[in-house]
């Protein structure tokens, strides 16, 4: 007997990997709100220091909130966020911290961030990140197809949707249903060798 866990499957590693893309083009077909809590519920199992999970999503889809979204976008990605069924702010909680004494086993954690602007900076930056990475594999683990991407009015996007609140925007991302038609060639990826180093 082992307590090993069964790698996965080459259609799993396809779906997550291989065969995945990022989208720019969408099919109008809608994201319901079941499997974007599907994915956050396999996303928020993902590892964070000292499991403080800094990552707070705002998903942006109804007229109104595009409109506004809009104003904030480049131009580049303007016209593809627009037609996406849904697009995440991917935001970090700058009082991750207060959540820390139910989160984490250690009750001085939260004391690691109080008062310590520089610290809680970089590890809401990191995590958060990290946790919106999960999220994307957990949409594309639900047949959904994702399109990150910066370009946009950091400011503008706070003080639009989050103003007296503590989050604060990190990244976007479109999800929907990818038009696999209007894909362009998978661009190189670096080798092993080229990357990586073993010491």
């Amino acid at each position: 007997m082992t307590d090993k866990l069964p790698a996965l499957d080459d259609a799993a590693l396809d779906l997550l990997f291989r065969e995945a893309r990022t989208h720019t083009r969408w099919l109008d077909k809608p994201v319901p709100d079941s499997l974007l809590s599907q994915a956050y519920d396999l996303a928020r199992m993902g590892p964070t220091s000292g499991n403080c999970q800094p990552l707070r999503i705002l998903f942006v889809r109804g007229a109104a909130a595009k409109k506004r979204f809009e104003l904030a976008l480049s131009d580049g990605n303007r016209a593809k966020t627009m037609a996406a069924p849904a697009t995440a702010i991917f935001a970090m909680d700058m009082e991750f911290y207060e959540l820390m004494p139910r989160l984490f086993h250690d009750p001085t954690a939260r004391s690691w961030f109080a008062g310590k602007p520089a610290a809680i900076e970089e590890t809401a930056f990191r995590n958060s990140t990290l946790q919106a990475a999960y999220f994307m594999l957990a949409a594309r683990s639900l047949g959904l197809d994702c399109g990150p991407m910066s370009g946009f009015d950091k400011k503008m996007v706070d003080e639009t949707f989050f103003a007296g609140t503590t989050w604060r925007s990190n990244f976007i991302c479109n999800i929907g249903y990818g038009d696999k038609a209007a894909l362009h060639p998978r661009n190189p990826r670096l080798a092993f060798d080229e990357a990586c180093r073993i010491a």
